[in-house]
């Protein structure tokens, strides 16, 4: 399973590493906050059209060929940065990052279900977010000090080096589970299929977690900078976030293969949670905002765990990979909704009122997850 931990480390550490270093350290590449955002977005865009691909092919011809394939590409893309250093290549660098990550990250998701029983499905993704987790926190700490030391170049060098890493590891140490036997699925059946509840509460909830952390980890240091405080108590607000994120989801995941937790009251207190969250950061100072950062930390990483282990449990182990994929998409959905809606709403007023604007949709998501019916 650690190969599968590690490609999810590996993914969350290549989004969040290159992305918080790429204004400040690109000498010849960001010449405005346009190409900056286009250089964003790169590798976000290319996950929302290609992860639901990578998934169904996973599902035909296993996922284990395209983990390292993904993670073969992922070490190429970088290195190609690495020999070019020019900005055409910068860009062409990220797209084949972002590429490569849409089809080793469902993959890996796929895997940690195929490979692991029914009942251990909670702790399995619990540790899985947990390893995700370290590495949005580390990207931006690691990759900073890797850009300060060598620039973009180094740090492009060292994800190269950790994607094949990763990909001789998991070529050595995880399984061949060969893809199983599915019958004719038309556009209708998928289609109805990604309706059902069973998929579409946790996707949902996914979402609205992916939404409310990039929100904390994007907006709370301009609260913190709005109200006089530095950068260390800013930057410390997220670290608390992503730190309460890590920490709580093994142990979301072991309560809920204990019997302690159901997926539904899980989730609903999760999202609680989070909007909980959401409303503490609108309150004024270092206090608001650290509270803010903790719930939110701790109601993403209650939902995350327990949203992916249901996805695993209602679906036909055939196509596990097509629902990981989907469902990835749903978070890449939140995770670029929920900054333009908070940006949208404070354009017109102020970022307390988008924040509060996105605890009230969370909220409403609780209201709705703790009335459904079922486990």
């Amino acid at each position: 399973m650690w190969p599968l931990y590690a490609a999810g480390f590996t993914t969350a550490f290549g989004a969040h590493g290159i992305a918080a270093n790429l204004g400040g350290h690109t000498k010849h590449a960001v010449t405005s906050l346009l190409v900056l955002g286009g250089l964003l977005a790169l590798y976000d865009g290319a996950e929302v059209v290609l992860k639901p691909v990578f998934g169904t092919l996973a599902d035909r011809i296993g996922a284990r060929p395209v983990l390292l394939g993904g993670l073969v590409a992922f070490a190429a893309a970088s290195a190609l940065y690495v020999m070019a250093d020019s900005p055409g290549w910068l860009w062409a660098a990220r797209l084949g990052q972002g590429a490569a990550a849409s089809a080793f990250s469902p993959s890996a998701s796929a895997l940690v279900a195929r490979l692991n029983p029914a009942a251990g499905h909670g702790r399995a993704f619990g540790s899985y977010g947990f390893c995700k987790s370290v590495g949005y926190t580390l990207g931006p700490l690691l990759g900073g000090v890797l850009a300060w030391a060598g620039g973009l170049r180094l740090l492009f060098a060292v994800l190269a080096v950790l994607g094949a890493a990763v990909a001789c590891w998991a070529a050595l140490a995880v399984p061949v589970v060969p893809p199983l036997p599915k019958a004719r699925q038309t556009v209708l059946d998928l289609a109805r299929r990604l309706a059902d509840p069973a998929f579409l509460a946790p996707t949902s909830a996914l979402a609205a977690a992916t939404a409310a952390l990039s929100v904390g980890v994007g907006f709370l240091p301009v609260s913190g900078r709005a109200a006089g405080l530095g950068t260390v108590a800013t930057g410390a607000a997220v670290s608390v976030l992503a730190g309460c994120a890590a920490v709580v989801q093994p142990r979301a995941g072991r309560a809920l293969d204990d019997g302690r937790l159901t997926t539904r009251a899980g989730l609903a207190a999760g999202l609680s949670v989070t909007a909980a969250g959401l409303g503490c950061a609108m309150l004024p100072g270092l206090t608001g905002i650290l509270t803010g950062a903790a719930l939110i930390g701790v109601g993403t990483g209650l939902i995350t765990p327990l949203g992916f282990a249901a996805l695993a449990s209602s679906t036909p182990r055939e196509r596990l990979g097509q629902t990981m994929g989907a469902a990835e998409l749903g978070r890449e959905l939140g995770d670029a909704g929920g900054p333009l809606l908070v940006a949208a709403v404070a354009t017109g007023a102020t970022l307390n009122y988008g924040f509060g604007a996105l605890g009230v949709l969370v909220g409403a998501g609780a209201v709705v997850a703790s009335l459904r019916r079922g486990e």
